[in-house]
């Protein structure tokens, strides 16, 4: 059975329990589910499926168990090992205190924007199908990162670091 990883966003310890997420996806009949960073990475195992299809259940499963949803976006754990073992930073000159991020988004982006984009120390530097490389020097100016992100791609998006997604790449 195939491994998925979904990203959910906006999750938190403060309106998510790591437990209740896990047991609402192992109801929906998921399995080997283990939840990663209480920041909404499920880890899962299902008969091959569309990610659309396999969204679409965890999305129920949590309005029916936790009586509220988070937007999903799933792919295949081999799909992000794959991309990580292209190493889609390499080609960027990056500060070692640069955080990479990769965003999910829900449907592969416009591929005809002018990259580079910047602001305020962010870089939106790549797309790739339906995930943007981005990257950030932490500091005070952190958040505009993430509205840039928003402004070219909207809201049906979630991010993690590249430490994040490695993990739940392996998990």
């Amino acid at each position: 059975m195939p491994r998925y990883v979904a990203f959910l966003r906006g999750v938190s310890p403060m309106n998510a329990r790591m437990p209740e997420l896990r047991a609402c996806f192992e109801a929906e009949g998921f399995g080997e589910v283990r939840t990663l960073l209480s920041s909404g990475n499920v880890v899962f195992n299902a008969r091959s499926s569309s990610a659309s299809a396999l969204e679409r259940r965890a999305e129920r499963a949590m309005q029916a168990s936790l009586g509220r949803s988070f937007r999903t976006i799933v792919r295949r754990a081999a799909y992000l090992q794959e991309l990580l073992e292209a190493d889609p930073f390499a080609p960027f000159e990056l500060p070692a205190a640069a955080k990479r991020v990769i965003t999910f988004l829900g449907s592969p982006a416009d591929t005809r924007l002018a990259l580079p984009l910047e602001k305020d120390g962010a870089s939106i530097l790549a797309v790739i199908g339906s995930e943007v490389l981005a990257a950030y020097i932490p500091g005070p100016k952190a958040p505009s990162f993430m509205s840039l992100i928003e402004r070219k791609f909207g809201t049906d998006i979630t991010t993690r670091t590249l430490d994040t997604v490695r993990k739940c790449a392996s998990a």
